[in-house]
């Protein structure tokens, strides 16, 4: 069902077409039979998917990366298609555009995205508002945090922690977003020095509360073998919970999409992201010798990539790109074969 769908859905503009599902999903989440019958229908549970990371207790180990509901508009509608946990964001201090639009292409003959949204947001004060009237019934929420585009890197700290201290009382775990190829020099902040910065004063002020979140970091797909030794220095030494692995890619090798399309400026998210993300998870898991827990994204369209994820290192897997492609029932699909293998 849900490919003839699809095939309606994609003759439109991905961005457009985004917005008018999540608005009717959010009618349909006020009318009671309709929403009964969707927890039915996608929702799948087990005492067995249940598991505990980085303290926190997730009732399954599939969730909804961020991007895919930046202001926390719809993480009920959203978690009733069996998501154990679900991350919001990537949230600014203040409220921002994002880049011109069109910015957000589908590459259908590679089943990716290419986004270059640039942390469009209505700020974070606003989802954390928001945050404090969702119903959780259990679900685990995350909250990704960046930086303004005008804010030099020099300052990047000073965002990172409004963002930490406005959502501390109302997200599970924190994500420190420094990774995204669409806001410009923000991959410079994945250097050792400033990394360790943002990374430590987080830290310490998480430590000097009563109770701390978690904090992890989102990684880029594109970081060289001595980079990826650094983050793993790193995590050890601010002592951080850990790693989201990957972000999207700025390499367009191997698309088979057309050369307009591959040239457009962006990450690319989706099947072409596969590999090299799960080759980052294993090198990841293998050099710290399994230290610190990861978060497995890029390229989860099937079972059995979040099970290739989960072999390769990752304690927990989130989904974005398969999940436009291959539809809610994805969740499921995987799930079921958690349970099964």
């Amino acid at each position: 069902m849900y490919a003839i769908l699809k095939f309606f859905l994609f003759k439109f503009d991905p961005e457009k077409i985004h917005h008018f599902v999540t608005y009717w999903l959010k009618k349909a989440h006020k009318v009671a039979p309709i929403n009964f019958a969707i927890k039915a229908f996608y929702n799948f549970e087990d005492k067995k998917l249940e598991l505990n990371v980085f303290g926190l207790h997730f009732k399954n180990p599939v969730g909804l990366a961020a991007g895919f509901d930046k202001n926390g508009e719809y993480i009920e509608e959203f978690a009733n298609f069996g998501f154990g946990f679900i991350e919001v964001g990537t949230v600014t201090p203040l409220p921002q555009l994002g880049n011109e639009k069109p910015r957000m292409f589908r590459l259908k003959a590679d089943n990716a995205l290419i986004n270059r949204m640039g942390f469009n947001n209505d700020g974070v004060e606003a989802l954390a508002k928001k945050l404090v009237t969702v119903k959780r019934n259990g679900l685990i929420i995350g909250g990704n945090i960046g930086k303004n585009k005008n804010t030099p890197n020099e300052n990047a700290v000073d965002d990172y922690v409004k963002c930490f201290d406005a959502l501390f009382d109302v997200v599970d775990y924190f994500v420190v977003n420094v990774s995204s190829p669409n806001t410009p020099n923000l991959r410079a902040l994945q250097e050792k020095e400033p990394l360790k910065h943002i990374l430590n004063t987080l830290q310490n002020r998480n430590l000097k509360n009563s109770i701390s979140r978690p904090i992890l970091l989102k990684i880029a797909p594109d970081l060289t073998t001595q980079q990826l030794d650094d983050i793993v220095e790193i995590v050890q030494e601010t002592k951080i919970a850990g790693v989201i692995a990957t972000n999207t890619t700025i390499s367009r090798e191997g698309l088979y999409s057309s050369k307009k399309l591959k040239s457009e400026m962006g990450g690319v998210s989706g099947k072409p992201l596969k590999n090299s993300s799960t080759e980052v998870i294993r090198y990841l898991a293998k050099k710290s010798n399994q230290s610190f827990p990861i978060i497995g994204v890029g390229g989860i369209h099937n079972a059995d990539d979040a099970l290739e994820k989960l072999e390769a290192g990752a304690a927990l897997v989130q989904i974005y790109t398969g999940f436009v492609y291959e539809g809610p029932g994805l969740v499921k699909q995987i799930l079921k074969k958690l349970v099964s293998n």
